[in-house]
C-alpha cells in the first residue's frame, strides 16, 4: 500500500464514512481479460505482459504513482545476480541506461563523475543500468503503461469487506470503496499486502513459521544469527542506566526474544528509503517534526556515546549526487517492532502506522542535525544533507511509499522454502529466478538480563546469509491451493516462507513474477482452463520466447 497522502486519505475516509462502503453507489463495471489490482512495479510489469500477449487489462488500485518502491526512494536495486534478470525486468533497467545516456539527463553530476564514484556498481558500457532517481523510474512505468493503453484508475481501495465477488470459485468482480466496479476472467493481487487475495479467501500466513515447518534452519527467532545492524556495544535499557526500577526507555521490551527457531506473529521491520542529497540547489534541510519527542532517540544517543559511527555506510550514491538511504546499524531508519499488525490492519490503522513511521524517521534526522548528544563530526556531516527537493514533489519530497519488506504470505500447495533456495529439494515449473540473500530485517529489540551483572539491549530476526547460488521459483507458489479460487495469481505475496521470502521480495524479481503470472492469466484464458491446470510446458515456451531467465545456462 501507498503511504496516504492528505488528498488520498482524506478521500479514502469520505468514501468510507459517507457512502458507507459504497454499498448504494450504481456504476457501469469496467471489464479486461486481466485485472491487475496494485501498481507495484509487479503491478506494472503484469499489465503490461496481458497487454502483449492480446489481452485486454486494467490496472488499478490505491496507489496514486506507480512503481512501488522502485519509483519510491529504493534506487539502488537489490539485484542478485543480474544474469538472473530477464524480460519486461530486464527492459526496465534498461530503459533506465537509456535515460541516463543522454547528458542533459545529469544536472548535479556529471556521468563520468557518477561512474568514477561508483566503480563497478555501474558500467557504461552495459546495456542496463541498475541504479536511478525515483522520478526516472516513475516516469518509465508510466511509459510502460502509456505505450500499451493500460487504463490506470489511481487512488482505488478495494472495499476489503464485501467488495470481492467469488462465485463458483472464481473472481467475477472486484469493487472499490469509490463504487467502481472490475470485472474480468483473470485477476491478479499485485499489492504489498496482499489484500485481494485475503479478501478471496485464499488460505495465507503473517509471521515467522517455526523451523521444524518446513524443516529449515534460518526461521523463526533467530539470535545466533542476529550478527548485523546489532548493538555491538551494550547499552542499557532502563531511562536511569542499571536502574531496572526507573523502567524501560522507549523501543525496548522485556518480554525475551521466545525460543530460538520458534514461529511468532512478527514482521521484519518496515522504513522509507529517504532519497537525500548535498547539493545545496537541490536540498530542502531537515526539520523538526511536528509531534517530535527526543526520548524516542534515547537509545541511539547512548550507542553513539559508545563511539559507534556507521550510520552513513547505506547512504548509497545515486545519479545526480542524490543518495538512497537505507538503514544501517543497530538504531537507524527501520522502526523495528512498531508494524506488527500493519498486515492485517484497516486501512485507518495502517494510515496511522505509516504517521507513526513517517514521524520517527523524521525525527531521527532532526535528532542527529540538532541534539547536542551526537559527535560533532557526526553531526556536521548529517547537516549536510537535506531531502532531494526535485523528488516526490507532492509530498513534501518524502517517499510516497512505505517499505513493506513483508506482509501477508499466500499458502499454496507449494511453498518456497529455505531449502529449495539452497536447492535442497527440486523446484518444479520454474517461472523466474531469486538469487539475493536470505534477507531478514530485525523484528525486535529486547532486554538481556545479566546475572550479577548489568542488563542491555539486543535486537533480534536480522538474517543475511546467501543461499548458495540463483535458484528457481515455481509457478507453484503464485497460485492458490487447488480449489480455492481458479483466476486468481498472486506475484508478489507469494506462497513463501519467511526466511525464503527474505530473498524473493526483491523489486527486480517482483517484476519478473508479474511478467510471469500474466503470461499464465493469458494462457488460462486462451484455454478455458483454472490458473492452477495451465499447460506447464506451453507457459514455459512463452516466458523463454520473452526473454524470461528460467535457469542460468539455459
Amino acid at each position: 500500500m501507498r503511504r496516504m497522502t492528505v488528498l488520498g486519505m482524506a478521500t479514502l475516509m469520505v468514501l468510507a464514512t459517507v457512502l458507507g462502503g459504497c454499498a448504494t453507489m450504481k456504476q457501469a463495471p469496467y471489464k479486461a481479460d486481466v485485472v491487475v489490482y496494485g501498481g507495484t512495479s509487479g503491478g506494472v510489469a503484469a499489465a503490461v505482459q496481458a497487454v502483449r500477449m492480446g489481452k485486454s487489462a486494467i490496472l488499478v488500485g490505491p496507489d496514486v504513482h506507480l512503481g512501488g518502491l522502485s519509483s519510491s526512494g529504493l534506487g539502488w536495486a537489490d539485484t542478485g545476480k543480474k544474469e538472473t534478470i530477464g524480460g519486461i525486468a530486464r527492459e526496465f533497467y534498461e530503459r533506465v541506461a537509456d535515460h541516463y545516456a543522454d547528458d542533459a539527463a545529469w544536472e548535479y553530476q556529471t556521468h563520468e563523475e557518477y561512474t568514477k564514484i561508483r566503480g563497478g556498481r555501474h558500467d557504461p558500457n552495459e546495456d542496463a543500468m541498475w541504479v536511478f532517481e525515483p522520478h526516472v523510474a516513475e516516469q518509465i512505468y508510466e511509459d510502460f503503461v502509456k505505450e500499451c493503453g493500460v487504463p490506470v484508475y489511481r487512488d482505488e481501495w478495494l472495499d476489503r469487506e464485501s467488495g470481492v465477488t467469488v462465485e463458483d470459485g472464481r473472481i467475477t468482480a472486484i469493487r472499490m470503496l469509490s463504487g467502481k466496479t472490475f470485472r474480468g476472467k483473470m485477476f491478479i493481487d499485485a499489492t504489498y499486502e496482499g489484500d485481494l487475495m485475503a479478501a478471496a479467501g485464499v488460505t495465507y500466513t503473517v509471521g515467522r513459521e517455526a523451523n521444524s515447518v518446513y524443516g529449515e534452519t534460518l526461521n523463526g527467532v533467530q539470535t545466533e544469527n542476529a550478527d548485523y545492524h546489532q548493538f555491538f556495544n551494550k547499552v542499557s535499557p532502563y531511562v536511569v542506566p542499571g536502574d531496572p526500577s526507573s523502567g524501560l526507555v522507549p523501543r525496548v521490551h522485556d518480554e525475551g526474544p521466545g525460543e530460538e527457531g520458534s514461529g511468532d506473529h512478527r514482521v521484519q521491520a518496515y522504513c522509507f528509503r529517504m532519497c537525500l542529497t548535498k547539493a545545496p540547489d537541490n536540498r530542502v534541510p531537515f526539520t523538526e517534526p511536528e509531534g517530535y519527542d527526543v526520548t524516542q532517540y534515547e537509545l541511539l544517543a547512548r550507542y553513539l556515546a559508545t563511539g559507534w559511527d556507521q550510520m552513513f555506510k547505506k547512504f548509497d550514491p545515486i545519479p545526480n549526487a542524490k543518495t538512497d538511504t537505507n538503514n544501517r546499524g543497530a538504531f537507524s531508519t527501520d522502526n523495528i517492532g512498531m508494524n506488527y499488525d500493519y498486515p492485517e490492519a484497516s486501512y485507518e490503522r495502517r494510515a496511522e502506522i505509516i504517521r507513526e513511521h513517517e514521524l520517527y524517521q523524521k525525527g531521527l534526522m532532526w535528532f542527529y542535525v540538532s541534539d547536542p548528544r551526537v559527535p560533532p563530526a557526526i553531526q556536521k556531516e548529517m547537516q549536510a544533507y537535506g531531502l532531494a527537493k526535485d523528488e516526490f514533489l507532492d509530498n513534501g519530497h518524502w517517499p510516497h511509499q512505505i517499505y513493506v519488506r513483508e506482509a501477508r504470505r499466500m499458502v499454496s500447495d507449494f511453498v518456497m522454502t529455505e531449502r529449495h533456495l539452497r536447492r535442497q529439494e527440486p523446484t518444479p515449473m520454474p517461472i523466474g529466478m531469486g538469487s539475493y540473500n536470505m534477507d531478514s530485517h530485525h523484528v525486535q529489540r529486547y532486554v538481556v538480563h545479566v546475572e550479577d551483572g548489568e542488563d542491555y539491549v539486543l535486537n533480534e530476526g536480522d538474517v543475511q546469509i546467501n543461499p548458495g547460488g540463483p535458484y528457481p521459483i515455481s509457478y507453484g507458489a503464485i497460485v492458490p491451493k487447488q480449489g480455492e479460487c481458479a483466476n486468481l495469481l498472486v506475484p508478489v505475496c507469494l506462497s513463501s516462507s519467511h526466511i525464503a521470502y527474505g530473498s524473493i521480495r526483491m523489486e527486480p524479481v517482483f517484476m519478473v513474477l508479474g511478467q510471469s503470472a500474466a503470461t499464465a492469466a493469458a494462457h488460462a484464458i486462451d484455454a478455458g482452463q483454472a490458473i492452477q491446470q495451465i499447460d506447464y510446458d506451453a507457459l514455459q515456451t512463452q516466458l523463454l520466447k520473452d526473454g524470461q531467465v528460467l535457469d542460468l545456462g539455459k
